[in-house]
């Protein structure tokens, strides 16, 4: 049985837990640090594939309508131009892979859970990365090297990330199997 007013709730929840993230932030960089990595996991690991892709694409679609919800308490279609608005893009395919890899599961393991979370944060970085020097060495005319972005674009995330994917990955294995036994 399906719940489809419970689904499109929470997937309005996580976009708008998403946006409370982006405001929460350290910036140090071209890509400040903030909660949406937290966020975006979760919403793969409690709504799935396909509702945790959607809450993301809701997050993004109210940011370039213009609501203030992107990093800094930005929005517009102008932060498509963002160094870091692919990350946002990456958030997308991060919580479809998250959700895909667990949503079968009704009591997952720590390390499934864990692994789909690296998973979804390497995707991230995957998409956010190169978009994020295109933008600031095409669009922005920067002097900066591919390489050159690694330590401030990536590796100043790592622990960080680490850390989320920990509590995601906790809270995750203790709320998934409640979740899912309360909506038989």
């Amino acid at each position: 049985m399906t719940y489809p007013t419970r689904n499109l709730i929470l997937t309005a929840l996580f976009a708008a837990l998403t946006s409370i993230g982006a405001l929460i932030m350290i910036p140090i960089g071209p890509a400040p640090i903030t909660l949406q990595l937290l966020f975006t996991i979760m919403s793969g690991i409690f709504l799935g594939a396909k509702y945790g892709a959607l809450s993301q694409i809701l997050y993004m679609l109210m940011g370039l309508a213009g609501l203030p919800v992107f990093a800094g308490g930005t929005g517009g279609f102008s932060s498509l131009f963002s160094p870091s608005f692919g990350y946002i893009i990456g958030f997308i395919i991060a919580a479809f892979v998250i959700g895909k890899l667990l949503e079968k599961k009704t009591n997952p393991t720590i390390g499934q859970i864990v692994l789909a979370c690296a998973l979804g944060t390497f995707i991230i970085y995957a998409v956010g990365y190169p978009y994020l020097y295109f933008v600031l060495s095409r669009v922005m005319g920067v002097p900066v090297t591919f390489s050159g972005l690694l330590k401030p674009a990536v590796l100043v995330f790592l622990p960080g990330d680490l850390l989320k994917i920990g509590i995601a990955s906790i809270l995750g294995k203790k709320i998934v199997p409640i979740v899912k036994t309360a909506t038989r």
